[in-house]
């Protein structure tokens, strides 16, 4: 199997927007857990966009120690949510959703809304150009 860093920046990206794009539903569904666990995987995976432009990307839900720069801050801050937003804190006996409420979802949220606004940045420096989605099709 061959790497097509190309294809797999405009994978990433798919990938993202649709995290993304969920996280924006629950969110205004009020499902906080949701909002955040999505959120998470949108800026995850915004932050893999921008590193597959440039290598491969790790498989870890954390990939700040391949970026800098606000990006990584971003990615850092919300890693931990992966976890959390999934089983609770097991130890202390509580599941999600004793654990977020509507300010966790919406500062997640803006934290995938601007991962979205930096990867867009960096693909327009680099003149990389994405097919925009039409009926289901990239």
């Amino acid at each position: 199997m061959s790497f097509n860093p190309l294809s797999e920046v405009r994978y990433r990206y798919r990938l993202a927007i649709e995290h993304l794009e969920r996280a924006e539903r629950l969110f205004s569904l009020r499902d906080w857990v949701g909002a955040v666990s999505a959120s998470q995987m949108a800026v995850e995976n915004f932050a893999k966009v921008v590193i597959v432009a440039f290598e491969v990307p790790t498989w870890s839900h954390d990939p700040s120690n391949q970026l800098n720069g606000m990006h990584a801050c971003l990615a850092r801050e919300l890693a931990p949510e992966h976890g959390r937003s999934s089983y609770g804190e097991p130890i202390g006996g509580m599941v999600p959703s004793d654990i977020y409420r509507e300010d966790h979802a919406s500062n997640a949220l803006e934290k995938g809304r601007k991962a979205r606004e930096i990867t867009e940045k960096v693909l327009n420096r680099l003149n990389i150009r994405l097919k925009q989605r039409s009926g289901g099709n990239s």
